[in-house]
This record gives C-alpha cells, structure tokens and sequence, in this order.
C-alpha cells in the first residue's frame, strides 16, 4: 500500500469509476437532439416525453427553443423536403411524411412550394439509376411503375417516366 496524501481510497477520478454528472434539463437534452438534425415540435415533445421528462417542462422547452430560433418548424418541413427529394423520394410520400410531423396543410404546401426541382425528371433519373436506359418489355416498365409509386409519385409523373399507360 502506498500512502498518497490525495488518496483516500473513496473516490477520486481513479480509473473505472464514473463520474457523477447532473441530470439534463429538458431544453438542453431537446438543443442536444436539435444539434444533430433539425426536428419538429411535435417529434421534440415526443422524444423528450418518451424519455421519462414530464409532459409540461417539455412543452416549455420547446417554446421557448422555438421563441428563440433553435427550432423552427419551417426550417424542419423545408429540409425534409429537401433531404427526401435528394433520397428519391415523390411529393406523395414527402407530404405525407411532413403530416405525420403535426404540420398542418399549409404548412406542408409552403415547404413542398420550396422544392426547386422537376418531380418528372427526379422520377425518370430513378427509373434510368434502377433499370436502365430502356425498359425494354412490359413486365419492366410495370415493375419501374410500381417501384415509383411506392416512391410517392402520382400516376401522371410514373407514366412520363415509364412510358407505361396503366389503361393497357
């Protein structure tokens, strides 16, 4: 045994032990969550309940980080978008992911109104990366059609894209 004067053999910083930290409050485990990835107020409420914090400190948190510009619903709604469209997704799919947030119609029809890009060309890119240059026989050109719309495309942007009339 040695004897070190700052030893007392109850603690310290020794290897292995942990050391205690302070419980987080609600708006600093919510600014951890919006540190990674922009969120909604409706899936930062949820998050943070879901982990035990009570339902009314949580919905403080959340104002007040939205009075002072961390979260932003807007900003939430116009990434997604963005980052969906990127991903391959159609406008079917990325509004009806926006509803599921708790934005209401206009909300959504704001943020989709700020997708810069062409919903036909998004969808005949897919199809080419996918099955080719050609969709050689019917059996392809369905299978090309049904990939869009679980996409979340509409029925006019998958026949441009595939060239398939769903009459036949």
């Amino acid at each position: 045994m040695h004897d070190d004067p700052g030893d007392s053999g109850t603690g310290g910083d020794s290897p292995g032990r942990r050391r205690r930290t302070r419980e987080q409050t609600p708006v600093q485990r919510a600014l951890g969550l919006l540190a990674r990835r922009e969120h909604s107020r409706k899936e930062l409420n949820r998050k943070l309940t879901s982990r035990g914090l009570d339902a009314d400190e949580v919905q403080a948190a959340v104002d007040r980080l939205a009075g002072e510009g961390w979260q932003d619903d807007r900003r939430f709604a116009e990434s997604l978008v963005r980052s969906r469209a990127a991903s391959g997704y159609g406008p079917l799919r990325i509004r009806a992911e926006l509803s599921t947030h708790g934005l209401d119609g206009e909300a959504v029809a704001r943020a989709m109104g700020t997708f810069e890009g062409d919903w036909s060309e998004n969808a005949r890119d897919l199809v080419r990366r996918r099955f080719g240059k050609t969709l050689d026989d019917l059996a392809q050109r369905r299978k090309a059609a049904d990939f869009l719309i679980r996409r979340g495309f509409d029925g006019d942007t998958v026949r441009t894209a595939t060239q398939f009339d769903f009459d036949d």
